[in-house]
């Protein structure tokens, strides 16, 4: 059978659209001539993704991203993927978009699900997840700190506003003048702090003597004490208490009547009787004082005694 002309055209036309068609999926990751299984995730944003972005599992690339859609006007995002390995998960897995370094782009990562009951089959909806990435984690953590060095600013902002209003013309010149009052008292300080020194130096040797005479006394105080210690105070106590009582009985023996001391200091007459014979021999020598011819004679040659005659200023 002799293939014409147009048979061979129309059979190089169809090729050139199959070739076309395979080539287009190829390249947007679809092979139409394997079995791999495709998935899709639903995202708010997927944080620059792109289609032929690679698809892995614990790090180990399994397949490519193959389509990006919008889903009507949602504004939401379809993301289909190609798994071209012969591995299964569960259908409650996690397409995780995560970032592959800071020039490596995005890609899905397939988080397996653990203890799966059910498994995933191809054209199944995969749950969706973001990891932030380095810079969006920095800024999060940056975020708060900014709220706290703002606050901060503004409260240095206030507390210098404050301060140029206390530092006006008046308030700077009492300033200046405490300053100064404050660096004379320095002065005279650092003056009296010398003649102090000064008087150290010249007084060492009392100062030294004292410090020693000092030492002496402590010790002499510290040996009184140990030798107060050693007394007996339970026996010194003992004889003080016999003492006492001792003296009690005296004393009520004297307020007593008996005894001489008793009859003295209790009976009023002895006491009128010693104070009569006192006076009575006050006025004895009174009398042997002024008239002493009364009670001594002398004579060298014998004369005879004159008669008393009582004198005018003689004792009655």
């Amino acid at each position: 059978m002799k293939i014409t002309r147009e048979i061979k055209t129309a059979l190089l036309a169809i090729s050139a659209i199959v070739l076309l068609i395979f080539g287009y999926n190829f390249l947007k990751g679809k092979n139409l001539l394997s079995n791999d299984k495709v998935f899709y995730a639903i995202y708010n944003n997927i944080e620059g993704l792109d289609v032929s972005s690679k698809v892995t599992i614990n790090g180990y690339v399994v397949g490519k991203v193959s389509n990006i859609d919008f889903i009507g006007t949602s504004g939401k995002l379809k993301v289909t993927f190609v798994i071209e390995k012969d591995f299964e998960f569960g259908k409650k897995s996690v397409a995780k978009i995560y970032s592959a370094g800071f020039i490596g782009g995005k890609n899905l990562g397939i988080i397996p699900e653990a203890n799966p009951t059910q498994m995933a089959k191809s054209g199944d909806e995969i749950s969706s997840e973001i990891e932030p990435d380095l810079v969006g984690e920095v800024v999060g953590k940056l975020d708060p700190i900014q709220d706290k060095l703002k606050v901060v600013l503004d409260e240095t902002s206030i507390s210098l506003s404050r301060i140029n209003k206390l530092l006006n013309e008046e308030n700077t010149a009492n300033i200046s003048k405490a300053l100064k009052s404050l660096t004379n008292t320095l002065n005279t300080l650092e003056y009296t702090s010398k003649n102090v020194d000064a008087l150290l130096a010249g007084n060492r040797d009392n100062l030294e003597a004292t410090l020693i005479n000092f030492k002496n006394s402590s010790d002499n105080i510290n040996k009184f004490s140990s030798e107060v210690s050693k007394v007996d105070v339970r026996k010194m106590m003992i004889n003080l208490d016999e003492t006492i009582n001792k003296f009690s009985l005296i004393a009520s023996k004297v307020n007593s009547n008996t005894g001489s001391v008793g009859k003295l200091v209790n009976d009023p007459a002895i006491y009128d009787n010693l104070d009569r014979a006192t006076r009575q021999l006050d006025l004895l020598l009174q009398d042997m004082k002024l008239n002493p011819k009364r009670y001594v004679h002398f004579s060298v040659f014998g004369k005879k005694e004159k008669g008393y005659k009582k004198p005018k200023d003689s004792l009655k």
